[in-house]
């Protein structure tokens, strides 16, 4: 069985580079999009909109910083090897990195796992319904900054969660502070104001949920809470997976497509990857 190191260890290629997995059949509409956009040039505003009109603020500008003191408390929860899903530009990855420990990003957006190459941190251009390396030996799995939303089906990426982690590791998830919310809904990543070249990308499905609604969902689904607790303002959950590999179901994406920050499906740069299969 491999170690925690063996997981994150770069396979050299005759270009010293791996090579990304696409999927074939999901669609490609991501090369200039407003979040690629913000990623690059490091901040907003951006939002993701309802077709309400309702707008939710992304916080780009904290995600391109460095690690806060709420991110800092998530890491000292986490145990061994970390796959931190939605990684968006690299802050966690890259502080794990600097720490010496073991972790891998990865994220749909090449403009996010360029941000996090360059800030030292490992990253593979993919989807979490993508096959992943060290598939069931993670020893903790995140989703930050509202990747619960990932897809839209919160059921299946915790199914898809158990996947990835061995039969007792961690999955650390943020949820809505201070809220029962538990919605399901189809937005656009917006940028405001307009400019001439456009200022929405393509509707995908996106849920929200805060702890009470996740606590049901992950208890129903065989999870065990292990932590919750708030910090500047936001929300943690510590949940331990308690399924065997052997008896996991396939979790298929929802609706076909992974989505943003990373939440959105690609076409994936076969020079993408930073990491071994």
């Amino acid at each position: 069985m491999s170690t925690a190191h063996d997981i994150t260890s770069p396979r050299t290629t005759g270009s010293d580079r791996s090579t990304s997995v696409a999927s074939p059949g999901l669609p490609r509409p991501w090369a200039a999009d407003p979040y690629s956009e913000a990623l690059a040039n490091g901040g907003g505003p951006l939002f993701l909109r309802r077709a309400d009109g309702w707008l939710l603020p992304l916080e780009v500008e904290r995600w391109c910083d460095g690690a806060d003191a709420a991110d800092m408390n998530v890491l000292e929860h986490c145990e061994g090897a970390v796959l931190d899903v939605g990684c968006g530009p690299g802050r966690l990855v890259a502080e794990l990195a600097s720490r010496g420990l073991p972790a891998l990003g990865i994220d749909v957006s090449e403009a996010a796992v360029a941000r996090t190459v360059r800030l030292g941190g490992q990253a593979l251009q993919r989807s979490v319904f993508e096959p992943l390396p060290a598939e069931g030996r993670w020893d903790t799995v995140l989703l930050i900054d509202g990747n619960i939303g990932i897809g839209g089906d919160p059921s299946a990426l915790l199914r898809r969660m158990s996947q990835l982690l061995r039969q007792g590791g961690l999955l650390i998830t943020e949820t809505v502070p201070d809220s029962e919310v538990d919605e399901r809904v189809t937005v656009h990543v917006v940028r405001l104001p307009a400019d001439a070249h456009g200022s929405a990308g393509p509707p995908f499905p996106w849920a929200r949920l805060g702890t009470p609604a996740l606590l049901r969902l992950a208890t129903h689904a065989g999870w065990s809470p292990a932590g919750q607790w708030t910090t500047g303002g936001r929300s943690f959950v510590v949940l331990r997976n308690r399924a065997d590999r052997s008896t996991r179901a396939t979790a298929e994406p929802p609706n076909s497509t992974a989505v943003i920050s990373s939440q959105r499906a690609r076409n994936p740069s076969p020079d993408r990857v930073v990491a071994d299969r």
